[in-house]
């Protein structure tokens, strides 16, 4: 028995003759109480995603053909059909909004006021029944919503189909990088076996990172609402995460088949798919929080010549880069240094090689926290 549906929803027309639509592909019941939800391609210029539903695909039509889907997963493989539409001198572009320049994977709705004010004098001493009366009414809210401009009708549509999931995966890319995921901190350790089985380096924790990226409209309200009614039991209902993808450049179907059978097994012991997935691998590092994160400054501008890669153990004072400014009389002028700031794995660099004062060339991962509470954790 097959089970696999695929549903367009249009979007609204910006212009005359102008609509674009959004495909959402299911696998299994639709009634089931379990749900799972993958995007790619919020950011539309991060390609490695794509290729991963791709695969992805092939693995889940092979479940579906032995009726081994237990639950229901939604895959959207194209999660942005503004930005990948936005071409720029042979360039896509993708990652914000033409209209007003707003990321993609930035403000998005966040229900958890709304949802409080409905269920303040509802809530119980039972954490399965009040799981569902927050779904319910965050169901509510949602169905009495249109938005009538485009980009923030994708994003209402998008938290519309994925915010009564019990796992929520945003497929996204870095720059140069290894594999890491962003996390909502009251969900580690518990989603630890996700980054074990994708292999991430880094995981990063935050329970807010001030600027309401995907995930954590999914996921923050949980630990929100907690916070607000102490004296109900409000579990952590939805495992959202951003999944890094590694760099724009780490696209391959040998990258691509081992994390969509990575995702596959995840949530086969996650119980989405029948059978036995194979033992968790172990942890490549302990989860660090958000909040510890390096943002490595250019102070002077040149091109970036990197002496160290995603993935290196680094001390604090290690040169990550040198700047180098042909145009300096003199050669000890010539060369800038780059030293971080702090210990930790650097994870991420900028493809781009050349520097301005203030650019960020690359992130590393500490463990000790540098910026303060309220602070927007993360970058452009």
């Amino acid at each position: 028995m097959v089970n696999k549906t695929i549903q367009q929803h249009s979007l609204p027309a910006t212009s005359l003759g102008n609509a674009r639509s959004l495909t959402v592909v299911r696998y299994g019941d639709p009634t089931a109480a379990n749900k799972a939800y993958l995007q790619a391609g919020l950011h539309a210029d991060e390609a490695p995603g794509f290729v991963v539903m791709h695969h992805l695909f092939d693995l889940l039509d092979q479940a579906d053909s032995e009726n081994n889907i237990d639950g229901q997963i939604l895959l959207v493989p194209v999660a942005n059909p503004i930005g990948i539409s936005q071409w720029r001198d042979e360039t896509l572009m993708g990652r914000f909004d033409f209209y007003n320049n707003i990321n993609f994977n930035r403000r998005h709705l966040d229900l958890t006021d709304r949802i409080a004010e409905r269920v303040k004098d509802r809530l119980g001493a039972t954490p399965e029944n009040n799981v569902a009366l927050i779904r319910k009414v965050a169901a509510d809210i949602l169905g009495s919503m249109a938005p009538q401009d485009e980009a923030a009708y994708l994003k209402y549509k998008l938290l519309s189909l994925s915010f009564d999931a019990d796992i929520v995966l945003d497929l996204h890319c870095d720059s140069q990088a290894v594999m890491h995921v962003y996390l909502g901190t009251p969900l580690w350790p518990n989603a630890a076996d996700l980054s074990a089985q994708l292999g991430a380096e880094v995981t990063l924790l935050a329970e807010d990172s001030g600027v309401t990226p995907y995930d954590e409209a999914c996921g923050r309200i949980w630990w929100k609402l907690a916070q607000k009614f102490p004296q109900h039991p409000i579990p952590p209902a939805c495992l959202a995460a951003t999944v890094e993808l590694r760099g724009t450049a780490d696209v391959s179907h040998a990258k691509a088949r081992q994390d969509a059978q990575n995702l596959f097994w995840f949530l086969q012991r996650r119980g989405f798919i029948k059978g036995t997935a194979p033992e968790v691998p172990p942890l490549p590092n302990e989860a660090t929080p958000l909040r510890a994160v390096a943002h490595l400054k250019a102070p002077a501008p040149g091109v970036v010549v990197f002496l160290k890669a995603p993935g290196d153990s680094i001390d604090k004072g290690d040169v990550i880069a040198e700047i180098v400014n042909p145009l300096a009389d003199r050669q000890e002028h010539r060369v800038t240094a780059v030293p971080s700031t702090i210990d930790g794995i650097l994870f991420s660099i900028n493809t781009d090689r050349y520097a301005r004062p203030g650019r960020i060339l690359a992130k590393i991962a500490g463990k000790i926290p540098i910026r303060e509470k309220g602070q927007d954790l993360l970058t452009l």
